[in-house]
């Protein structure tokens, strides 16, 4: 079997710019625009070649319009639209890699094995200009905020997710050469640290002068991006007219049944949150922040200018007078008005930093001249609920259960605040958590004295840390993790202006890479230097530090998505080399190519016996 289908016929290959070399496994010519009569087998598909292939071209993309070719501009996003290896990246990242690929749209249909997923990937790359959008499904989740609260979530297809991966690959170059500096919402190489890390910046030190805050929400931003302001600034993308069916493609909702789309983009596709920052482009201007343009200071704020930071639809404005907040308050609700959105007046504030403020779960807040940034009393209250929650869940159930349900939860936690003042946040977690734990071990030992229970559950169970009250497991040895144990690291903020996509920051981007390290234990970290960081079975990155979880609960997702197995040396790949003939080697490796490898062992010994 073959990575990639015979050449299609009066289909062009030379205008890439790539080495199209010939994979070992293959025998038939390599092509460039996808299938017509033979379909790859997706578990022998070379991943790094083909994500090569999409990085590059994104990357082209990106120096055109920075150049200011539009006419090269728009000729390669057509070349992307057009690229088997951009299909091929969209339909994994949609199948197999997206938290939701289990989740079906109004069509039912999902795509969980290799063979469903080779099968899309051909119908999508058949379909690409003649697909007709379908409506999205919707459902209600709880707010993060508030999870009494409920906020809509549109699901669409997953064709339609495909197809917006592919569109979205050949989109956002292009407007990530345009974003201003200190947009961070849903961007590549950018996330909510950053955004945490440019009010530090900004307002840090007693001499800090910007010191009165714009805390701005906007209502329902998904919900309420006016249509043809969007289109418009999209101007002569090609896929123009595929993102206007999407926005009208209306929604399915039980019983209700089905509802037009006039206004707004569904939260939850995959290209909405790009539209969204489309859509919200130019509100750095709007709000008055003059930069440098020339000079040592260049791309530093003017002085007098307030300083703008968004993430998504969450804006803070950092101002030096309660009165310059004020008249930016007044031109960003002119500037929106137009664009279909309004402030949330119930969670849009002026405040001086003396009091503080809640932004993206931290709270920012001045005591005696000395800017802190630490988790919110919200965030605080909801991971105690959580925890809360979940040991009242597992009574009844044994330790083991107990350590594998809540080492995510306290792993994805931590690993979000670790980059502020939160050392006495994790002690005070770590109490209450003991607290939780104890009462767990009373409650299913009745019987037996406390000296029993704490002897059973309680003890030295980490050898590496010298603490007897580390709750355990007796019988497999393992042991519940302290939020403490995750050493307090200062965040790196992201360069101002810096995109994955500009291929004259590659050097920034990798030095970027080898310094920044997850928040994992020091083998786990070793595992990771040995392994290059990447996974043995697939040779991609076992986490992107371009791009990092953005929550706790993302945190905690990543953590059950990557599993450290035994993988045995025949099947053990670095860099497309076999592992050395030691044995068994630990490694850390993704869950879906774990289970991928399962299922290829167990296709081989079928087919011997």
């Amino acid at each position: 079997m073959r990575s990639d289908p015979p050449e299609p016929k009066g289909k062009l290959n030379t205008m890439t710019g790539y080495s199209w070399s010939t994979p070992a496994v293959a025998t038939a010519p390599v092509v460039v625009n996808g299938p017509e009569d033979v379909v790859p087998d997706w578990d022998v598909i070379e991943w790094r070649r083909h994500e090569g292939h999409v990085r590059r071209l994104r990357q082209r993309i990106f120096k055109a319009t920075q150049e200011g070719d539009l006419a090269t501009v728009r000729n390669l996003q057509k070349l992307m639209l057009r690229s088997w290896s951009n299909t091929l990246v969209s339909v994994r990242q949609a199948t197999q890699r997206n938290a939701g690929r289990k989740t079906a749209g109004v069509d039912g249909q999902v795509a969980l094995t290799s063979h469903a997923r080779m099968e899309l990937a051909v119908e999508v790359h058949r379909d690409a200009s003649s697909w007709q959008p379908r409506p999205v499904k919707r459902v209600y989740i709880p707010k993060a905020g508030n999870r009494a609260k409920l906020r809509p979530l549109g699901i669409p297809v997953i064709a339609d997710r495909c197809h917006q991966g592919r569109v979205r690959a050949a989109l956002e170059p292009e407007w990530e050469a345009r974003f201003e500096p200190r947009s961070y919402g849903f961007r590549p190489g950018r996330g909510c640290h950053d955004a945490i890390g440019a009010i530090y910046t900004t307002c840090c030190g007693p001499r800090a002068k910007r010191v009165w805050v714009l805390d701005a929400d906007l209502a329902a931003a998904f919900d309420k991006i006016d249509h043809a302001r969007l289109l418009e600034a999209l101007g002569s993308f090609p896929a123009r007219d595929m993102i206007r069916a999407w926005l009208k493609a209306g929604v399915f909702e039980a019983d209700k049944g089905f509802a037009p789309t006039e206004e707004g983009t569904p939260q939850g596709g995959v290209i909405s949150p790009l539209l969204l920052n489309v859509a919200l482009h130019g509100l750095e201007e709007a709000a008055g922040v003059r930069y440098r343009r020339t000079g040592t200071h260049a791309g530093e704020t003017v002085p007098g200018s307030p300083v703008v930071i968004r993430y998504a639809d969450d804006i803070i404005a950092l101002c030096h007078t309660q009165r310059q907040a004020e008249q930016v308050k007044a031109l960003l609700a002119e500037w929106l008005t137009p664009r279909g959105l309004v402030f949330n007046e119930d969670k849009t504030q002026i405040v001086h930093l003396t009091t503080g403020c809640d932004f993206l779960g931290f709270n920012v807040r001045r005591y005696d001249g000395k800017l802190l940034i630490k988790p919110s009393k919200a965030a605080i209250q909801r991971i105690r609920e959580r925890l809360r929650t979940e040991m009242r869940a597992l009574r009844g159930s044994n330790a083991a259960a107990v350590i594998a349900t809540l080492n995510p939860i306290i792993r994805g936690w931590a690993a979000y605040y670790r980059g502020v003042v939160s050392k006495k946040t994790f002690s005070a977690l770590d109490a209450y958590l003991w607290r939780l734990t104890y009462k767990w071990a009373t409650h299913s030992h009745a019987n037996k004295s406390k000296r029993w229970v704490s002897a059973r559950h309680f003890g030295k169970f980490n050898r590496f840390r010298n603490d007897h009250w580390v709750f355990g497991d007796a019988a497999s040895g393992a042991h519940l993790v302290k939020f403490a144990w995750t050493d307090i690291v200062r965040h790196t903020p992201v360069k101002s202006g810096a995109s994955p996509d500009d291929p004259a920051l590659a050097g920034y981007w990798a030095e970027r890479r080898r310094r920044v390290k997850p928040p994992l234990d020091g083998y786990t970290l070793r595992l990771l230097t040995r392994q290059d960081s990447r996974c043995p079975l697939c040779g991609d990155e076992v986490l992107s530090p371009a791009q990092p979880p953005e929550s706790p609960e993302q945190w905690e997702r990543w953590w059950l998505q990557v599993v450290r197995r035994a993988i045995v040396v025949d099947y053990l790949l670095h860099h497309g080399r076999p592992g050395s003939p030691d044995g068994d080697q630990t490694r850390l490796v993704h869950a879906s190519c774990q289970r991928g490898l399962q299922a290829r062992q167990r296709r081989s010994q079928a087919l011997r016996s």
